[in-house]
Protein backbone atom coordinates (compact mmCIF):
# COMPACT_ATOMS: atom_id res chain seq x y z
CA UNK A 1 0.00 0.00 0.00
CA UNK A 2 2.76 2.45 0.94
CA UNK A 3 4.49 1.95 -2.42
CA UNK A 4 1.24 2.59 -4.30
CA UNK A 5 0.50 5.76 -2.32
CA UNK A 6 3.97 7.22 -2.79
CA UNK A 7 4.00 6.35 -6.49
CA UNK A 8 0.71 8.19 -7.04
CA UNK A 9 1.97 11.21 -5.10
CA UNK A 10 5.26 11.38 -7.02
CA UNK A 11 3.47 11.15 -10.37
CA UNK A 12 1.06 13.95 -9.40
CA UNK A 13 3.94 16.12 -8.22
CA UNK A 14 5.89 15.56 -11.43
CA UNK A 15 2.82 16.44 -13.49
CA UNK A 16 2.73 19.76 -11.68
CA UNK A 17 -0.16 19.56 -9.21
CA UNK A 18 0.14 21.71 -6.05
CA UNK A 19 1.16 19.80 -2.94
CA UNK A 20 -2.37 19.63 -1.49
CA UNK A 21 -3.57 17.45 -4.42
CA UNK A 22 -1.00 14.63 -3.98
CA UNK A 23 -1.59 14.71 -0.21
CA UNK A 24 -5.36 14.34 -0.56
CA UNK A 25 -4.99 11.73 -3.33
CA UNK A 26 -2.52 9.70 -1.24
CA UNK A 27 -4.81 9.89 1.80
CA UNK A 28 -7.84 8.86 -0.28
CA UNK A 29 -6.08 5.81 -1.71
CA UNK A 30 -4.81 4.91 1.76
CA UNK A 31 -8.23 5.08 3.38
CA UNK A 32 -9.77 3.06 0.55
CA UNK A 33 -7.06 0.39 0.91
CA UNK A 34 -7.64 0.26 4.67
CA UNK A 35 -11.46 0.17 4.70
CA UNK A 36 -12.17 -1.16 1.18
CA UNK A 37 -15.41 0.80 1.05
CA UNK A 38 -16.00 4.27 -0.36
CA UNK A 39 -18.96 4.64 2.01
CA UNK A 40 -16.51 4.78 4.90
CA UNK A 41 -14.51 7.64 3.47
CA UNK A 42 -16.08 9.91 6.08
CA UNK A 43 -13.32 8.69 8.37
CA UNK A 44 -10.83 10.59 6.21
CA UNK A 45 -12.93 13.75 6.55
CA UNK A 46 -12.97 13.22 10.31
CA UNK A 47 -9.18 13.01 10.40
CA UNK A 48 -8.86 16.14 8.27
CA UNK A 49 -11.24 18.03 10.55
CA UNK A 50 -9.34 16.79 13.59
CA UNK A 51 -6.16 18.20 12.07
CA UNK A 52 -7.54 21.74 11.89
CA UNK A 53 -9.53 21.59 15.15
CA UNK A 54 -6.84 22.72 17.67
CA UNK A 55 -7.66 26.20 18.94
CA UNK A 56 -3.99 27.26 18.73
CA UNK A 57 -4.27 27.17 14.92
CA UNK A 58 -6.35 30.35 15.12
CA UNK A 59 -3.02 32.14 15.61
CA UNK A 60 -1.89 31.26 12.08
CA UNK A 61 -4.35 33.39 10.06
CA UNK A 62 -4.02 36.17 12.64
CA UNK A 63 -0.24 36.40 12.22
CA UNK A 64 -0.60 36.12 8.42
CA UNK A 65 -3.07 39.03 8.43
CA UNK A 66 -0.87 41.09 10.73
CA UNK A 67 2.16 40.52 8.47
CA UNK A 68 0.17 41.43 5.35
CA UNK A 69 -1.05 44.70 6.88
CA UNK A 70 2.49 45.68 7.86
CA UNK A 71 3.86 44.70 4.46
CA UNK A 72 1.39 47.05 2.76
CA UNK A 73 2.01 49.81 5.30
CA UNK A 74 5.04 51.64 6.69
CA UNK A 75 6.20 49.40 9.55
CA UNK A 76 8.89 47.64 7.52
CA UNK A 77 10.20 50.96 6.18
CA UNK A 78 10.56 52.39 9.71
CA UNK A 79 12.50 49.34 10.89
CA UNK A 80 14.82 49.52 7.87
CA UNK A 81 15.54 53.22 8.50
CA UNK A 82 16.37 52.51 12.15
CA UNK A 83 18.87 49.75 11.36
CA UNK A 84 20.47 51.73 8.53
CA UNK A 85 21.05 54.74 10.76
CA UNK A 86 23.16 52.69 13.20
CA UNK A 87 25.12 50.21 11.04
CA UNK A 88 24.76 51.48 7.47
CA UNK A 89 28.12 53.31 7.56
CA UNK A 90 30.37 50.34 8.49
CA UNK A 91 32.04 48.15 5.86
CA UNK A 92 29.31 45.86 4.64
CA UNK A 93 26.84 47.87 6.71
CA UNK A 94 24.14 47.86 4.06
CA UNK A 95 24.16 44.05 3.95
CA UNK A 96 24.28 43.86 7.75
CA UNK A 97 21.31 46.25 7.85
CA UNK A 98 19.40 43.91 5.54
CA UNK A 99 20.01 40.91 7.80
CA UNK A 100 19.06 42.94 10.90
CA UNK A 101 15.92 44.29 9.23
CA UNK A 102 14.87 40.74 8.27
CA UNK A 103 15.36 39.65 11.89
CA UNK A 104 13.37 42.57 13.27
CA UNK A 105 10.54 42.10 10.78
CA UNK A 106 10.56 38.38 11.53
CA UNK A 107 9.97 39.25 15.18
CA UNK A 108 6.91 41.13 13.98
CA UNK A 109 5.47 38.85 11.29
CA UNK A 110 6.68 35.27 11.93
CA UNK A 111 6.64 34.62 8.18
CA UNK A 112 9.66 34.03 5.93
CA UNK A 113 7.79 34.90 2.75
CA UNK A 114 6.34 38.12 4.18
CA UNK A 115 9.88 39.08 5.23
CA UNK A 116 11.23 38.48 1.71
CA UNK A 117 8.56 40.80 0.32
CA UNK A 118 8.63 43.50 3.01
CA UNK A 119 12.41 43.81 3.41
CA UNK A 120 13.68 42.60 0.04
CA UNK A 121 11.59 44.90 -2.13
CA UNK A 122 12.92 48.24 -0.75
CA UNK A 123 16.47 47.11 0.10
CA UNK A 124 17.45 45.24 -3.05
CA UNK A 125 17.74 48.47 -5.15
CA UNK A 126 19.81 50.10 -2.39
CA UNK A 127 22.15 47.11 -2.23
CA UNK A 128 22.56 47.19 -6.02
CA UNK A 129 23.41 50.88 -5.89
CA UNK A 130 25.88 50.12 -3.09
CA UNK A 131 27.93 47.83 -5.36
CA UNK A 132 26.77 44.37 -4.26
CA UNK A 133 26.31 41.61 -6.83
CA UNK A 134 22.72 40.63 -7.39
CA UNK A 135 23.47 36.96 -6.63
CA UNK A 136 24.73 37.96 -3.17
CA UNK A 137 21.76 40.29 -2.61
CA UNK A 138 19.14 37.68 -3.45
CA UNK A 139 20.85 34.99 -1.35
CA UNK A 140 21.18 37.39 1.59
CA UNK A 141 17.51 38.35 1.50
CA UNK A 142 16.23 34.79 1.07
CA UNK A 143 18.38 33.28 3.81
CA UNK A 144 18.06 36.17 6.27
CA UNK A 145 14.31 35.77 6.01
CA UNK A 146 14.79 32.29 7.50
CA UNK A 147 15.45 33.96 10.84
CA UNK A 148 11.75 34.89 10.85
CA UNK A 149 11.00 31.16 11.25
CA UNK A 150 12.99 31.09 14.51
CA UNK A 151 12.36 34.48 16.10
CA UNK A 152 8.91 34.53 17.74
CA UNK A 153 6.15 34.63 16.68
CA UNK A 154 6.98 31.70 14.38
CA UNK A 155 4.21 30.04 12.40
CA UNK A 156 6.38 26.93 12.01
CA UNK A 157 6.75 26.63 15.79
CA UNK A 158 3.00 27.00 16.26
CA UNK A 159 2.37 24.08 13.87
CA UNK A 160 5.07 21.96 15.52
CA UNK A 161 3.77 22.75 19.00
CA UNK A 162 0.27 21.61 18.04
CA UNK A 163 1.41 18.38 16.38
CA UNK A 164 4.00 17.46 19.05
CA UNK A 165 1.89 18.76 21.96
CA UNK A 166 4.83 20.92 23.05
CA UNK A 167 4.66 24.27 24.84
CA UNK A 168 4.39 27.03 22.22
CA UNK A 169 5.61 29.80 24.62
CA UNK A 170 8.70 27.70 25.42
CA UNK A 171 9.32 27.12 21.71
CA UNK A 172 9.03 30.84 21.06
CA UNK A 173 11.67 31.76 23.64
CA UNK A 174 13.97 28.89 22.56
CA UNK A 175 14.14 30.24 19.01
CA UNK A 176 15.67 33.56 20.07
CA UNK A 177 19.21 32.24 20.73
CA UNK A 178 19.68 30.40 17.40
CA UNK A 179 18.06 33.32 15.54
CA UNK A 180 20.49 35.85 17.01
CA UNK A 181 23.46 33.51 16.35
CA UNK A 182 22.48 33.23 12.68
CA UNK A 183 22.17 37.03 12.48
CA UNK A 184 25.66 37.41 13.97
CA UNK A 185 27.22 34.93 11.51
CA UNK A 186 25.39 36.43 8.51
CA UNK A 187 26.63 39.88 9.55
CA UNK A 188 30.21 38.60 9.84
CA UNK A 189 30.02 37.03 6.38
CA UNK A 190 28.53 40.25 4.94
CA UNK A 191 31.46 42.26 6.34
CA UNK A 192 33.94 39.71 4.94
CA UNK A 193 32.22 39.92 1.52
CA UNK A 194 32.36 43.72 1.58
CA UNK A 195 36.10 43.76 2.29
CA UNK A 196 36.80 41.05 -0.30
CA UNK A 197 34.92 42.91 -3.04
CA UNK A 198 35.86 46.40 -1.82
CA UNK A 199 32.27 47.56 -1.40
CA UNK A 200 32.12 51.31 -0.66
CA UNK A 201 30.72 52.44 2.68
CA UNK A 202 27.65 54.63 3.21
CA UNK A 203 27.49 58.04 4.86
CA UNK A 204 27.49 57.91 8.65
CA UNK A 205 24.25 59.11 10.21
CA UNK A 206 24.35 61.81 12.84
CA UNK A 207 23.04 61.10 16.33
CA UNK A 208 20.14 63.43 15.58
CA UNK A 209 19.23 61.30 12.53
CA UNK A 210 19.55 58.15 14.62
CA UNK A 211 17.27 59.59 17.29
CA UNK A 212 14.68 60.54 14.66
CA UNK A 213 14.85 57.04 13.11
CA UNK A 214 14.48 55.46 16.54
CA UNK A 215 11.55 57.72 17.37
CA UNK A 216 9.78 56.79 14.12
CA UNK A 217 10.45 53.08 14.69
CA UNK A 218 9.15 53.05 18.26
CA UNK A 219 5.66 52.04 17.20
CA UNK A 220 6.73 49.03 15.04
CA UNK A 221 9.18 47.99 17.78
CA UNK A 222 6.16 47.65 20.02
CA UNK A 223 5.18 44.43 18.21
CA UNK A 224 7.76 42.09 19.80
CA UNK A 225 7.43 43.87 23.14
CA UNK A 226 3.65 43.40 23.20
CA UNK A 227 3.63 39.87 21.77
CA UNK A 228 6.58 38.35 23.65
CA UNK A 229 6.08 40.42 26.78
CA UNK A 230 2.37 39.65 26.84
CA UNK A 231 2.88 35.90 26.45
CA UNK A 232 5.65 35.55 29.02
CA UNK A 233 4.03 38.03 31.36
CA UNK A 234 0.95 35.82 31.46
CA UNK A 235 -1.28 38.57 30.07
CA UNK A 236 -2.48 36.52 27.11
CA UNK A 237 -1.89 33.20 25.33
CA UNK A 238 -0.04 32.84 21.98
CA UNK A 239 -3.42 32.64 20.24
CA UNK A 240 -4.63 35.82 21.91
CA UNK A 241 -1.28 37.45 21.12
CA UNK A 242 -1.96 36.84 17.42
CA UNK A 243 -5.26 38.72 17.67
CA UNK A 244 -3.53 41.53 19.57
CA UNK A 245 -0.91 41.77 16.80
CA UNK A 246 -3.67 42.30 14.20
CA UNK A 247 -5.31 44.99 16.32
CA UNK A 248 -1.94 46.69 16.83
CA UNK A 249 -1.13 46.52 13.09
CA UNK A 250 -4.49 48.08 12.26
CA UNK A 251 -3.91 50.79 14.87
CA UNK A 252 -0.46 51.63 13.46
CA UNK A 253 -1.29 51.69 9.77
CA UNK A 254 -4.73 53.29 10.07
CA UNK A 255 -4.28 55.81 12.88
CA UNK A 256 -0.57 56.42 13.49
CA UNK A 257 0.96 56.21 9.99
CA UNK A 258 -2.31 56.70 8.06
CA UNK A 259 -0.92 54.82 5.07
CA UNK A 260 -3.79 52.43 4.41
CA UNK A 261 -7.35 53.01 3.25
CA UNK A 262 -10.37 50.81 3.80
CA UNK A 263 -9.80 49.17 0.41
CA UNK A 264 -6.25 48.22 1.46
CA UNK A 265 -7.54 46.47 4.58
CA UNK A 266 -10.08 44.62 2.45
CA UNK A 267 -7.29 43.49 0.11
CA UNK A 268 -5.25 42.32 3.12
CA UNK A 269 -8.22 40.33 4.41
CA UNK A 270 -8.77 38.69 1.01
CA UNK A 271 -5.08 37.84 0.63
CA UNK A 272 -5.02 36.41 4.15
CA UNK A 273 -8.11 34.32 3.42
CA UNK A 274 -6.49 32.81 0.34
CA UNK A 275 -3.23 31.98 2.12
CA UNK A 276 -5.06 30.65 5.18
CA UNK A 277 -7.26 28.41 3.01
CA UNK A 278 -4.15 26.85 1.46
CA UNK A 279 -2.48 26.43 4.85
CA UNK A 280 -5.52 24.80 6.45
CA UNK A 281 -6.10 22.47 3.51
CA UNK A 282 -2.47 21.38 3.87
CA UNK A 283 -2.89 20.95 7.63
CA UNK A 284 -6.06 18.87 7.24
CA UNK A 285 -4.68 16.76 4.38
CA UNK A 286 -1.39 16.31 6.25
CA UNK A 287 -3.24 15.07 9.35
CA UNK A 288 -5.17 12.51 7.29
CA UNK A 289 -2.02 11.39 5.48
CA UNK A 290 -0.13 11.05 8.78
CA UNK A 291 -2.96 8.82 10.10
CA UNK A 292 -2.72 6.59 7.01
CA UNK A 293 1.05 6.25 7.41
CA UNK A 294 0.67 5.45 11.11
CA UNK A 295 -2.06 2.84 10.47
CA UNK A 296 0.05 1.20 7.76
CA UNK A 297 3.04 1.05 10.15
CA UNK A 298 5.19 2.88 7.58
CA UNK A 299 7.06 5.01 10.16
CA UNK A 300 7.81 2.02 12.34
CA UNK A 301 9.13 0.04 9.36
CA UNK A 302 11.36 2.90 8.19
CA UNK A 303 12.74 3.67 11.64
CA UNK A 304 13.34 0.02 12.50
CA UNK A 305 15.15 -0.53 9.20
CA UNK A 306 17.75 2.09 10.12
CA UNK A 307 17.92 0.93 13.74
CA UNK A 308 17.01 4.31 15.21
CA UNK A 309 15.72 2.71 18.41
CA UNK A 310 19.30 1.67 19.27
CA UNK A 311 20.78 5.10 18.50
CA UNK A 312 21.91 7.71 21.01
CA UNK A 313 20.58 11.24 21.36
CA UNK A 314 23.06 12.83 18.98
CA UNK A 315 22.44 10.24 16.28
CA UNK A 316 18.66 10.64 16.60
CA UNK A 317 18.97 14.42 16.32
CA UNK A 318 21.19 13.95 13.26
CA UNK A 319 18.61 11.70 11.57
CA UNK A 320 15.81 14.15 12.39
CA UNK A 321 17.81 17.09 11.05
CA UNK A 322 18.62 15.28 7.81
CA UNK A 323 15.02 14.15 7.28
CA UNK A 324 13.53 17.64 7.72
CA UNK A 325 16.27 19.37 5.73
CA UNK A 326 15.84 17.07 2.74
CA UNK A 327 12.05 17.08 3.03
CA UNK A 328 11.77 20.87 2.88
CA UNK A 329 14.01 21.00 -0.19
CA UNK A 330 11.12 19.39 -2.07
CA UNK A 331 7.88 19.95 -0.13
CA UNK A 332 6.14 22.83 1.69
CA UNK A 333 7.50 23.20 5.28
CA UNK A 334 4.07 22.87 6.92
CA UNK A 335 3.48 19.55 5.15
CA UNK A 336 6.88 18.25 6.25
CA UNK A 337 6.18 19.16 9.87
CA UNK A 338 2.74 17.56 9.77
CA UNK A 339 3.97 14.32 8.20
CA UNK A 340 7.35 13.79 9.87
CA UNK A 341 6.80 15.02 13.43
CA UNK A 342 4.34 12.20 14.33
CA UNK A 343 6.87 9.72 12.91
CA UNK A 344 9.76 10.90 15.09
CA UNK A 345 8.02 11.91 18.33
CA UNK A 346 7.85 8.33 19.77
CA UNK A 347 11.61 8.01 19.28
CA UNK A 348 12.18 11.49 20.75
CA UNK A 349 10.25 10.50 23.87
CA UNK A 350 11.95 7.10 24.04
CA UNK A 351 15.51 8.50 24.13
CA UNK A 352 14.53 11.33 26.49
CA UNK A 353 15.12 14.33 24.23
CA UNK A 354 13.67 17.70 25.17
CA UNK A 355 10.73 18.31 22.76
CA UNK A 356 11.45 22.05 22.83
CA UNK A 357 15.04 21.46 21.69
CA UNK A 358 13.81 19.06 19.01
CA UNK A 359 11.24 21.62 17.90
CA UNK A 360 13.88 24.33 17.61
CA UNK A 361 16.15 22.08 15.55
CA UNK A 362 13.23 21.04 13.34
CA UNK A 363 12.19 24.66 12.82
CA UNK A 364 15.75 25.59 11.87
CA UNK A 365 16.01 22.69 9.40
CA UNK A 366 12.63 23.62 7.93
CA UNK A 367 13.86 27.20 7.50
CA UNK A 368 17.08 26.04 5.83
CA UNK A 369 15.18 23.72 3.48
CA UNK A 370 12.82 26.56 2.57
CA UNK A 371 15.73 28.47 1.05
CA UNK A 372 17.58 25.47 -0.43
CA UNK A 373 17.37 24.22 -4.05
CA UNK A 374 15.70 22.61 -5.81
CA UNK A 375 12.22 23.54 -4.53
CA UNK A 376 12.64 25.70 -1.41
CA UNK A 377 9.50 27.85 -1.20
CA UNK A 378 11.38 31.10 -0.42
CA UNK A 379 13.31 30.69 -3.68
CA UNK A 380 10.11 30.82 -5.69
CA UNK A 381 8.83 33.74 -3.63
CA UNK A 382 11.99 35.64 -4.59
CA UNK A 383 11.60 34.64 -8.26
CA UNK A 384 8.06 36.03 -8.24
CA UNK A 385 8.91 39.25 -6.37
CA UNK A 386 12.22 40.17 -8.01
CA UNK A 387 11.45 38.79 -11.49
CA UNK A 388 14.79 36.96 -11.72
CA UNK A 389 15.57 33.52 -13.26
CA UNK A 390 15.82 30.49 -11.00
CA UNK A 391 19.60 30.04 -11.32
CA UNK A 392 20.27 33.74 -10.65
CA UNK A 393 18.33 33.45 -7.39
CA UNK A 394 20.14 30.35 -6.10
CA UNK A 395 23.64 31.24 -7.33
CA UNK A 396 24.78 32.94 -4.14
CA UNK A 397 23.09 30.68 -1.60
CA UNK A 398 25.86 28.09 -0.77
CA UNK A 399 27.80 30.24 1.79
CA UNK A 400 24.59 31.11 3.64
CA UNK A 401 23.36 27.51 3.63
CA UNK A 402 26.77 26.44 5.01
CA UNK A 403 26.38 28.97 7.86
CA UNK A 404 22.85 27.76 8.61
CA UNK A 405 23.95 24.11 8.65
CA UNK A 406 26.83 25.04 10.95
CA UNK A 407 24.34 26.56 13.40
CA UNK A 408 22.23 23.39 13.14
CA UNK A 409 25.25 21.26 14.10
CA UNK A 410 26.14 23.62 16.97
CA UNK A 411 22.56 23.39 18.20
CA UNK A 412 22.79 19.60 18.39
CA UNK A 413 26.04 19.57 20.39
CA UNK A 414 25.41 22.75 22.39
CA UNK A 415 21.66 22.71 23.12
CA UNK A 416 21.95 25.61 25.59
CA UNK A 417 22.08 27.92 22.55
CA UNK A 418 18.32 27.35 22.45
CA UNK A 419 17.54 26.20 25.98
CA UNK A 420 19.38 28.89 27.98
CA UNK A 421 16.68 31.55 27.47
CA UNK A 422 13.95 28.91 27.83
CA UNK A 423 15.34 27.74 31.17
CA UNK A 424 15.78 31.34 32.28
CA UNK A 425 12.15 32.11 31.57
CA UNK A 426 10.44 28.87 32.61
CA UNK A 427 12.68 26.96 35.00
Amino acid sequence: MALLIFSIMVVLLLIGFPMMVPLIAGSTVGFYEIFGDLNKMQFMIQQMMAGIRPAALIAVPMFILSADIMTRGKSAEKLIDLVMSFVGHIKGGLAVSTACACTMFGAVSGSTQATVVAIGSPLRPKLQEGGYKDSFILALIINSSDIAFLIPPSIGMIIYGIVAKASIPELFIAGIGPGLLILLLFSAYSIFYAYKHDIPTQRKSTWKERFVAFYHALWPLGFPVIIIGGIFGGIFSPTEAAAVSVAYALFLEAIIFRTMKLKDFYNSAVATGLVTAVVFILVGAGAAFAWVLSFAQVPQDILSSIGIAQMGKYQVLGIISLAFFVGCMFVDPIVVILVLVPIFMPVVNQVGLDPVLVGTIITLQVAIGSATPPFGCDIFTAIAIFKRPYFDVIKGTPPFIFILLTVAVLLIFFPQIALYFRDLAFR
